[in-house]
């Protein structure tokens, strides 16, 4: 009897399983094929492979990425920038793809579904060198959608929605958004609507939405001021006639809108009364000014080996010992920025200054020391006595305590905040705020690294990093192009959209069935509308998933969320699943491991901080290209159990004292 094929199940063929996919390839070809019998490899997924849900390449041209041409990859060897150089070389493109493909810069910010369009020819080169590959069946997709999994023998039985069952030996969960249970508040807001014949959108996938139920000349409740905000912004203002055209005027007020008549009205609110920051006018995912003196690798390692006071053997705690090494590299790019761009602002010349700081910033200290801040506070009394120092935590919280007296006034203040910042984005690196913002970016990649590493304290990551440091630095280095910045104030000017003030409440008036909104922090009446849009993504927490196939994953005890120490210690769920190792195995209720289920992408949250939309163009396996080493990972163990004698997995080691390999597997 012919022995059967090993068969590896991807549940998700977006840009996560599309990763998987590519490296098992690019490894079996590298290696040469795969030996008898062979191995089979499944992509399940309702959507195309390659864009899956979240990058439709139907979705509206008007949604746009939040990062630039020049960041994003699927692959180590073939990125986004390489498919827009080349014009879409070989791709099957439609003539919109291309026209848009061949007007795209490098430092614009693509449409979504172009970007969908790259990862579709990732999977079809895929493909089409798997085809090419001795003994290697596949990526083939399935279409369907994954509802259940348990053990059968050895191997893994997969349920999908329509009756149809999959045997896997090796199964990798790369489900990216899916579905999640609903908070009291929002369910309560939900049924309300419905019992009046208004309209509640829940957090949902943009591309989900249908726009076409407000109608023009209605106000439309919306809460979040992130992505989503500025999706549902476009489709209702361009996507219905709307445009816009240059005012002459220079940045922060660069456009006018010229409205069509059929817009709504926004009313738009966040907890913090403004949008993320726009994106800075830089070439470079960090600007090339930006180098952390401070905050270092070598330094945190050397930190977690000698131990930190109450906290876990080998691991740091965020505020003690990584956020004053980042504040001081903050501080400093600030002000050499600022010493250069305005040296007026110095009495005695900006030279002396950087000296003197400089000196504050070196003097030898504990790691974690504090004192330095009183010291170049007392600096810079003595070089600008008018100063104040500069917080980048006020920076996040523009109107924190600001209180106004008259919507009027509040619409005024959030117009000229958005206009100044669009104005420092567009001067990108001559910008102090932005290079201090730069700084704060890279310092975020290095946090990201720790906590992947484990060497930041994991109830000091919950509390500290996710608690307070992450909405700091979302908030400031996360935002929009800058386009989207200047539209919004071109929206406000136009009175299409309002902004509410800080820490807004909404709440649903049964007697007239409409939702209400309004800010402690402005004196007005509520905004009232019979329509309200929740302009968030499905919570990304495994223990309220909606998700059929992650409830079979719990309920079964084939897996758990990752158990994590809150901030007096007590164990508490995570909001990712608990995994071993670097090709993150799947740890199960009884804390076996499952040798054959490996997890990707966002439901690592509990052992990875901030999971990337995307691997970064030429990044290492470490840093900014973490998803891949993650892909290239549980592609090096699926192939070995299917006897494919390939190379360590980058970024990881395969003994104890080996150097972490850091080169790409590539065909």
């Amino acid at each position: 009897m012919q022995q059967q094929a090993h068969t590896v199940v991807v549940i998700g063929a977006g840009p996560r399983g599309t990763s998987v996919a590519e490296r098992i390839v690019a490894r079996a070809a590298a290696a040469g094929g795969v030996p008898d019998p062979g191995l089979t490899v499944l992509l399940v997924d309702p959507f195309e492979p390659g864009p899956g849900h979240v990058w439709d390449t139907s979705q509206p041209r008007l949604f746009l990425m939040n990062t630039p041409c020049f960041y994003p990859t699927a692959t180590p060897s073939f990125s986004f920038e390489d498919f827009r150089r080349s014009g879409g070389d070989g791709a099957d493109l439609s003539d919109v793809e291309r026209a848009e493909l061949t007007s795209l810069g490098r430092e614009d910010f693509p449409p979504r579904a172009l970007y969908g369009a790259y990862l579709r020819h990732v999977h079809a080169r895929t493909v089409a060198l798997a085809a090419t590959v001795p003994g290697l069946d596949g990526p083939r997709h399935v279409r369907g959608t994954a509802v259940g999994i348990e053990r059968s023998g050895e191997r893994y039985r997969l349920d999908l929605d329509d009756g149809r069952t999959l045997l896997a030996d090796d199964v990798v969960l790369a489900i990216g958004h899916v579905p999640a249970r609903l908070t009291p508040e929002q369910e309560a807001a939900g049924r309300a609507a419905a019992e009046r014949s208004s309209a509640y959108v829940a957090p949902h996938v943009p591309v989900d939405l249908d726009t076409t139920a407000f109608p023009a000349g209605r106000t439309v409740l919306v809460r979040g001021m992130g992505l989503n905000f500025f999706d549902l912004m476009a489709a209702v203002t361009e996507g219905r006639g709307g445009r816009y055209e240059p005012t002459g005027d220079g940045p922060g007020r660069a456009l006018r809108y010229v409205p069509s008549g059929d817009e709504p009205v926004l009313v738009t609110g966040s907890r913090r009364g403004t949008p993320y920051r726009a994106k800075a006018a830089v070439d470079a995912f960090v600007p090339r000014c930006v180098r952390l003196r401070h905050l270092t690798y070598e330094r945190i390692v050397a930190v977690a080996r000698t131990g930190a006071p109450g906290r876990t053997p080998g691991t740091v705690d965020f505020e003690r010992h990584v956020w004053p090494l980042l504040q001081r590299d903050v501080v400093e790019h600030y002000y050499r920025t600022l010493a250069d761009q305005a040296p007026e602002f110095f009495a005695a010349g900006s030279g002396g200054f950087l000296d003197d700081l400089t000196a504050i910033l070196d003097a030898p200290a504990q790691v974690g020391d504090e004192v330095w801040t009183a010291r170049a506070k007392d600096l810079l009394r003595l070089a600008a006595p008018e100063a104040e120092f500069f917080d980048i935590r006020a920076l996040g919280t523009p109107f924190a305590g600001v209180a106004h007296t008259s919507a009027e006034g509040h619409q005024a203040a959030v117009l000229e905040w958005l206009e100044d910042d669009a104005a420092g984005a567009a001067r990108g690196e001559a910008s102090p705020e932005h290079v201090a913002i730069g700084a704060l970016h890279a310092g975020r990649l290095l946090v990201k690294r720790f906590v992947a590493e484990g060497l930041i304290d994991e109830s000091a990551v919950a509390s500290q990093v996710r608690g307070w440091f992450e909405p700091l630095v979302e908030g400031l280095a996360s935002g929009p192009p800058l386009q989207r910045t200047e539209q919004l104030a071109a929206l406000l000017r136009a009175g299409l959209v309002r902004v509410l003030g800080p820490d807004p409440t909404y709440t649903f008036d049964d007697e007239t069935g409409e939702f209400l909104a309004r800010s402690p922090w402005v004196e007005a009446e509520p905004e009232r509308a019979r329509w309200m849009v929740e302009a968030m993504m499905p919570a990304n927490r495994v223990a309220v998933t909606a998700s059929p196939l992650l409830r079979s994953v719990l309920q079964s005890g084939l897996g758990r969320p990752h158990p994590r120490l809150n901030a007096d210690g007590e164990p508490v769920p995570g909001s990712g699943l608990d995994v071993l190792g670097p090709d993150h195995r799947l740890v199960g209720a009884d804390g076996a491991v499952a040798a054959g289920v490996h997890v990707i992408g966002l439901q690592l949250s509990s052992v990875q901080w901030g999971t990337a939309i995307a691997a970064e163009a030429g990044g290492t396996p470490e840093g900014g290209a973490r998803t891949l080493a993650d892909a290239d990972a549980v592609a090096a163990r699926v192939l070995g159990r299917a006897g494919v004698d390939t190379l360590p997995a980058a970024g990881t080691a395969e003994a104890a004292g080996a150097e972490p390999a850091t080169e790409w597997v590539l065909p």
